[in-house]
């Protein structure tokens, strides 16, 4: 098992994740369809739809599934689209989500295929950036923490397929 260092505690993911849930909430209409992208993003994604259902919003929630990692932590540099929305989103108020952003080409990647199918209004959150890591442009409308150029895993986010199962967020060394 590799070396962790934590980086971000339960209770302060549990707080950022409401926060989150009350800037949403003042923001994206309450009928939202919240698309998360699987596999990193299901801890956070569970834990924010009952955030926004206890701000009042009502969200559907609908599930993308891409991949751009290897087994290590280096990425393959291409994304590739493994499981597709099953519903219409066209005509839809949508909020994609993902675990963690850094290069921008997932997020990017998604945000461009549901585009394409009319959303009416499409807005993005990601748990954590990295925005040291981007080699594509994009905007992310919600942000739960912002960190520096290492790897992470914990809270849905893996590190080779481990560690999703940890509630806090950690480095790894």
């Amino acid at each position: 098992m590799a070396p962790l260092a934590k980086l971000f505690g339960e209770e302060e993911i549990n707080e950022r994740v409401k926060q989150l849930a009350g800037e949403i909430a003042g923001t994206v209409p309450g009928d939202v369809m919240v698309v998360g992208l699987l596999k990193g993003c299901f801890v956070f994604l569970s834990d924010m739809i009952r955030a926004l259902d206890r701000v009042g919003a009502s969200p559907e929630v609908e599930f993308m599934r891409l991949s751009s990692y290897s087994l290590e932590k280096t990425r393959s540099g291409q994304v590739h689209l493994i499981g597709d929305v099953p519903t219409d989103v066209s005509g839809r108020h949508v909020l994609l989500v993902d675990d963690i952003v850094d290069t921008g080409r997932s997020i990017a990647y998604a945000r461009a295929l549901l585009e394409q199918r009319d959303v009416a209004n499409l807005w993005t959150c990601a748990l954590v950036d990295k925005p040291s890591r981007r080699e594509v442009e994009v905007t992310l409308d919600f942000i739960g923490f912002t960190i520096d150029d290492v790897f992470i895993a914990g809270y849905g986010i893996d590190y080779a397929e481990r560690y999703r199962s940890l509630p806090y967020i950690a480095a790894i060394k």
